[in-house]
């Protein structure tokens, strides 16, 4: 092996004249060499080794007589000599040496050496001996590299920690025993809008504890100095934290102590916990939408349910209060019976409302008449605003056109906002108004071009600050329990579908909230006259026979009084078998039938004439209470019979079958 050496000139001034000093003190010198913890040597100019002190022979492993007199190459090694070599000339030209670095001795292993070489002549003469002194520092330098290692990898690890620490997406604040801050990492700069350089010694209680927490902060503090155990170390716990800015917003924290040169400090890494609370309240806000949605939808059923058992005998009402008012002479009781009739037209406006709430169907659009739509749901919420000493004023255009639009969907907009205006009133000193109002929008030759509708209320009104979230889904201004925050949210989705747009208007005159929507008109623009007199009974030029099949025996009769009195010949049928059992006996020129019945239902009879009558099939008109069924919508659609809702007027049903009648004849 060829030793790595470091040679570091001393100069001429390392010359050694000591010829004398070794002949006056010869065995004094000897015992001194001998004993020196160092390696000292001498070799002369013929390379051989003139003296070798103990310490060098024990480090070699030879005896004295392997060693002086003997060749370097020999006692060395013959890699060692070669490195020797240049080295001894400069020796021998009388320069002074200092080396160190490892070497291999005759390949005992590598070892590091430090040695100073110096030339030796006597007064006046050439150099004629090299002397070298020299030692091992093998462990020293081991140690030394082992020290640096660990240096180095404290470094490093220093250096991770570091990283990891100013990268953390948790704020780390350490403080020492007294609860000054000795660490302040970037990501607690971020969540508390201070820099490191202004936290750093500052109380933690006084940096970023509440000031209403403090006092309990402190003691803490001092209790752990005090060496009590801590009660939150180690746990998660929730606590409200401090911004530079004076606002509190909620972190999780982990506490927990290290020692530091026998010095107690405490860390405590937090999360701000502001967005994911939010998150939990917005679900929560949603979860009680949802349930509030799921009740609606039951109460919406319950309500269809309760509207379709009340259909039967409210047909029955109205009918016979329209017979009996065309049957009346008396003027008196003629004016009873169109008020008993108008009370019943009105319970099947409401029966029918409900309906169309509860309806589970696709959008249908149609040709709607605003101000009917108003009537029947002011009938609808007329004794919920009385009780509430709600004052309603209607003011609507007459003779609007018609515009395009599903009359379910707008009714169900204008309940919203209705019952919106009633609840924000609930707290209002009396007195308490709604006002709605319709009228028809122009377009710029004066042309009607839409038509538009106001729910005004005289109450609280909306802060300017809400203005702009109140159509958000699940934003209320209502009390827990009140609302969902998607009435107003879905009723803007919904006249937008139809072509319109539904706005906040700006703060009226009245200081409460006015809501405008306005709606396109449908294709023939044209306005729709609404009767109010009671309905004359025409009768057909023909006699015909028709054969009406309802398992209520009440209605069924009442059907047939209403059609008799049209000079109608009426048969009645108490099921859909006794129905086919009466046509395949007689002649009938159309069939009025109830679409729900047990066993053979309406559309069973259809299909089992649709066999066997095929053209008394096609001149079936159907009664029901019940549109809701996808099922009944769809069968409805598909063989594109006739259909009437209960309850219904006299002059409804004569149309019906009139028009059944008219396709036999035609």
């Amino acid at each position: 092996m060829t030793p790595r050496l470091n040679f570091e000139s001393l100069g001429r001034a390392g010359i050694v004249h000591g010829a004398s000093a070794l002949a006056l003190e010869p065995l004094v010198l000897q015992t001194l060499l001998d004993h020196i913890p160092m390696r000292a040597t001498a070799v002369g100019r013929d390379e051989r080794y003139r003296y070798a002190n103990r310490a060098f022979l024990d480090a070699m492993g030879l005896r004295a007589e392997q060693v002086i007199g003997r060749h370097v190459a020999e006692v060395l090694g013959e890699a060692m000599y070669q490195a020797y070599l240049p080295v001894a000339e400069r020796l021998f030209g009388g320069e002074s040496l200092r080396w160190e670095g490892w070497m291999d001795y005759r390949g005992r292993g590598a070892r590091y050496d430090e040695q100073t070489l110096l030339p030796y002549a006597t007064d006046g003469r050439a150099v004629d001996a090299i002397i070298t002194f020299g030692r091992d520092v093998t462990e020293l330098k081991q140690r030394e590299a082992e020290l640096a290692a660990k240096v180095a990898e404290l470094e490093a690890t220093e250096a991770l920690k570091s990283a990891i620490v100013d990268h953390a997406l948790a704020a780390l604040v350490s403080a020492d025993a007294d609860g000054r801050v000795v660490e302040f990492n970037p990501a607690a700069e971020q969540m508390f809008g201070v820099s490191r350089v202004q936290a750093l010694g500052r109380p933690v209680g006084e940096l970023i504890v509440p000031a209403r927490h403090r006092a309990r902060h402190d003691a803490g503090m001092a209790r752990m100095k005090a060496g009590a155990a801590p009660h939150i170390m180690g746990r998660r716990v929730e606590m409200e934290a401090l911004r530079a800015d004076g606002s509190e917003f909620p972190v999780e924290m982990v506490l927990w102590r290290t020692e530091v040169g026998g010095v107690a400090h405490y860390t405590a890494s937090m999360y701000d916990l502001s967005e994911r609370r939010a998150q939990a309240e917005e679900i929560a806000r949603q979860r009680d939408a949802l349930r509030q949605s799921e009740k609606m939808t039951a109460m919406g059923s319950l309500l269809a349910g309760v509207a379709h058992e009340l259909n039967n005998p409210m047909a029955i009402v109205m009918g016979r209060a329209a017979l009996l008012e065309s049957k009346c002479s008396d003027p008196a009781l003629r004016a009873d019976a169109t008020r008993i009739r108008e009370a019943a037209e009105r319970c099947g406006r409401i029966v029918r409302t409900f309906l169309g709430m509860a309806r589970q169907k696709e959008r249908h659009v149609e040709p709607v008449q605003v101000n009917d739509m108003v009537r029947g749901a002011v009938d609808l919420l007329q004794y919920n605003l009385r009780t509430s000493g709600v004052d309603l004023t209607l003011q609507l255009a007459e003779g609007l056109p018609a515009v395009t639009a599903d009359p379910d969907q707008l009714g169900q907009v204008l309940l919203n906002l209705l019952v919106n205006a009633q609840q924000a009133l609930a707290a209002q000193p009396a007195p308490r108004r709604v006002a709605i109002h319709t009228g028809a929008l122009r377009a710029g030759d004066g042309t009607a071009a839409g038509v538009w509708l106001r729910v005004a209320d005289n109450g609280p009104g909306v802060p300017a600050a809400l203005r702009d979230r109140i159509f958000d889904p699940f934003f209320t201004t209502k009390p827990e329990g009140m609302g969902t925050g998607l009435g107003l949210g879905v009723s803007r989705s919904l006249v937008r579908e139809a072509g319109g747009d539904l706005v906040l208007e700006a703060t009226g005159a009245t200081g409460g909230a006015s809501f405008r929507c306005w709606l396109p008109l449908s294709a023939d623009g044209a306005a729709v006259a609404v009767a109010r007199a009671p309905v004359a009974i025409e009768t057909t030029p023909v006699r015909a026979r028709v054969l009406v099949v309802d398992d209520e025996p009440e209605l069924a009769a009442l059907m047939q009084e209403m059609l008799e009195a049209a000079d109608l010949e009426v048969a009645i049928a108490e099921s859909g078998a006794v129905a086919l059992a009466l046509v395949d006996e007689a002649r009938f020129d159309a069939v009025v039938s109830d679409l729900r019945m047990p066993e053979l239902d309406g559309p069973g009879l259809w299909r089992a004439l649709r066999e066997r009558h095929p053209a008394l099939a096609a001149r079936m008109v159907f009664v029901t209470g019940d549109t809701l069924s996808p099922s009944a919508r769809e069968f409805l659609q598909a063989t594109g019979c006739a259909c009437l809702e209960k309850p219904f007027a006299p002059a409804d049903l004569l149309a019906r079958v009139q028009a059944a009648l008219a396709s036999a004849i035609g």
